[in-house]
């Protein structure tokens, strides 16, 4: 704990609490969860237990999957990873030595997966909230326009046999 692992005003992460530091004092600190709760810890627990300063963390990363339909064309498909590495190109918050990356990377159950990481600088939580939701919206936009289709979780059921082998009802009369 002397190692001093968080400040005042730092958001911290500790067991199953997350908020920010309001006070430290000799015996215990006091933490306000993000749901607006004061939960104060004994500094003799806190220096045992592992502890993510989510305030002094220098970007925030995202990985996003975007599922397409099976039925897409190998061409297609190119075209909707060429729209996700255009839309995350030097894209705001971007770090020049974290770029964007962009793979086809699964055959799910449901959907061919495109998966996409990059991290958003500086850790400003709302900023990078902001651009998520631009990204998701400029995605969405221009897979519409491509004629790209979303996938969702589907089942095709096969049944055996034909019509000619369905039971038949008994008559009455």
């Amino acid at each position: 704990f002397s190692d001093r692992p968080f400040e005042l005003g730092d958001r911290i992460q500790v067991d199953d609490f997350d908020g920010e530091v309001e006070s430290v004092g000799f015996r215990s600190t006091r933490v306000r969860t993000l749901d607006g709760h004061l939960v104060t810890m004994p500094n003799g627990e806190l220096a045992n237990k592992s502890i993510r300063n989510v305030g002094k963390r220098p970007n925030i990363r995202r990985i996003l999957n975007v599922g397409v339909t099976y039925d897409t064309s190998p061409e297609k498909l190119q075209e909707a990873i060429d729209i996700l590495k255009d839309v995350l190109k030097d894209h705001e918050g971007q770090a020049e030595d974290l770029p964007a990356r962009v793979f086809f990377n699964e055959f799910q159950d449901s959907s061919l997966n495109l998966f996409a990481i990059y991290w958003y600088h500086p850790a400003d939580w709302w900023r990078y909230c902001g651009f998520s939701q631009w990204v998701n919206m400029e995605v969405y936009k221009r897979f519409n326009e491509a004629g790209i289709e979303f996938a969702f979780p589907s089942q095709t059921i096969y049944m055996a046999g034909g019509a000619a082998e369905q039971p038949s009802l008994p008559t009455t009369g």
